[in-house]
């Protein structure tokens, strides 16, 4: 007696598809599980003898084996218990399901002792990639339903327990396939309760992070402790366009996966992750014998923040360069090699120095040179060149706490100019921002005036640039140019986009 139904697992943020084969036959009463499973799936025959025979369920006496296809696959995650339950009630002829119903169905979940159905991970990505494989239907725990109903065009059944699970497949019980929750969802996605009208003063610094928002550029703040560095990181998100269905489903893939979505949570707003100084390399770029998303790939679509920048172990921060460049970072292993999507914001926050009044007004700074050079030293030139914007952030004085006249935008304010700024962008490259630009695409489209030219011509002898810096200075005139709705980068914009990498040259002295 065989029986075959379908299940997925996942690699990376993608579903791959795996047939669970049930054989019984006449023999030693003996349970085995084939097709390079992980401990936690070969353990789970012991779950799934209990959780059917908890259900009222008496199988017959057989051997029974069971086969997770394709072989070649690692299979990973306690998916597979529900399917595997399935396949062997379908064998023994406890229920009987046809073959088309079979065809265009997925189940996944883990069984407890008693029979209930408890959630999983990753039932996003496997309802997705069920969806585009062409299933009609999947059968996943109840718990899991939330995030499921994201993805349009295919039913998503929820049971609780193996007993009710029978029930609907043998027709004694009609399960309604929950409604998708995403045009729900659409309507909360500017409800921020943090808003750049909060922030007094600091005009340079909303200036630059409106710039960083329209140009995904990434952003560097230096200042003294108390300045606002962290206080403007935090509302960076509210003036990033909204994300779009693919972006919401990339991103709480990626959640789901990581186990890190609550309970009604889908990633309907761009995500804000600010990992402590002290984390390691695997937390913040991913890791594991079982390769799972690190900090970087949590922040895809949104902004990682790092405080105290120069607190954080120099080899931990240089992993992020080749993620800066390529929005993606691969995680290889003996067994396989994942890859994760990294197309964050970065916004960064460090203090002058150590004692972190170096330059400030208010305060004298009580750092020797040697102590300043030592502190500065721990940022590398190839990561420092891989920020965009500089921006030193000085202490707010009194008068402009109180000033009426230094009253700044609101977030909507402000993105409505991001907007703008977004959409000549989309007509121009498509779903890519100036930051990253190629160098045939700043020769076609970063169009200088004469005036512009000359002001250029004078920062690259004066600044001492490099080509990369050059380069640099034009994305951002560009964005600057953009916010404007110029299609001609002039000579303010070039003044302003220089004023932003000014920065580097004095950490380099």
């Amino acid at each position: 007696m065989h029986a075959k139904v379908y299940s997925a697992t996942t690699v990376g943020i993608d579903a791959h598809e795996v047939q669970v084969e049930a054989d019984l036959s006449f023999g030693m009463i003996k349970f085995y599980i084939v097709g390079l499973p992980d401990k936690a799936i070969n353990e789970s025959k012991d779950r799934i003898r209990a959780a059917i025979k908890n259900s009222g369920i008496r199988l017959p006496e057989r051997l029974i084996t069971v086969n997770l296809a394709p072989a070649s696959l690692k299979k990973e995650h306690i998916l597979f218990d529900v399917p595997i339950a399935v396949a062997i009630l379908q064998a023994a002829k406890l229920i009987d399901l046809a073959p088309a119903f079979i065809a265009e169905t997925m189940f996944l979940g883990e069984l407890s002792l008693d029979g209930s159905i408890r959630s999983v991970k990753g039932v996003l990505s496997i309802a997705h990639g069920a969806l585009k494989a062409g299933k009609k239907r999947i059968i996943i725990p109840k718990a899991n339903t939330h995030e499921a109903s994201l993805i349009k065009g295919i039913d998503i059944i929820g049971v609780e327990s193996l007993p009710e699970l029978v029930a609907y497949l043998r027709g004694e019980l009609v399960i309604e396939p929950t409604p998708s929750s995403f045009d729900n969802v659409q309507t909360t996605l500017q409800n921020h309760l943090l808003d750049f009208d909060q922030v007094k003063g600091q005009i340079l610094a909303k200036r630059a992070l409106q710039i960083a928002a329209a140009g995904r550029h990434n952003i560097l703040f230096l200042g003294p402790p108390g300045s606002g560095k962290t206080m403007l990181a935090k509302r960076f998100a509210t003036i990033l366009p909204p994300m779009s269905f693919d972006e919401i489903i990339e991103t709480t893939k990626i959640y789901s996966i990581a186990g890190q979505l609550g309970k009604s949570s889908l990633m309907v707003h761009r995500p804000f992750r600010a990992p402590h100084h002290t984390i390691s390399q695997a937390g913040l770029v991913g890791g594991g014998s079982n390769p799972r998303p690190g900090e970087i790939s949590l922040a895809h679509n949104g902004v990682l923040f790092l405080d105290e920048l120069t607190e954080f172990n120099r080899s931990t921060l240089e992993v992020l360069r080749e993620p800066l460049e390529n929005s993606k970072v691969l995680i290889s292993r003996a067994s396989c090699s994942v890859e994760f999507p990294t197309n964050f914001l970065l916004v960064a926050a460090l203090n002058p120095c150590p004692c972190g009044y170096y330059g400030d007004k208010k305060k004298k700074c009580v750092c020797t040179e040697q102590k300043i050079s030592n502190y500065i030293s721990k940022l590398s030139g190839p990561l420092l060149d891989r920020i965009d914007l500089h921006i030193n952030v000085s202490a707010v004085n009194y008068e402009e706490i109180k000033s009426v006249e230094l009253q700044s935008m609101s977030s909507a304010q402000m993105l409505e100019l991001v907007n703008g700024a977004v959409a000549l962008q989309e007509r121009r490259f498509g779903a890519m921002r100036n930051a990253f630009m190629s160098s045939t695409q700043i020769e076609q489209f970063c169009k200088l005036t004469d005036r512009a030219e000359s002001v250029v011509k004078l920062a690259f002898d004066r600044l001492g640039l490099s080509m990369r810096g050059y380069h640099k200075i034009l994305k951002i005139a560009r964005t600057i140019a953009d916010l404007d709705q110029s299609e001609q980068i002039d000579r303010k914009h070039i003044q302003e986009a220089i004023m932003y990498r000014s920065l580097d040259q004095k950490l380099e002295a």
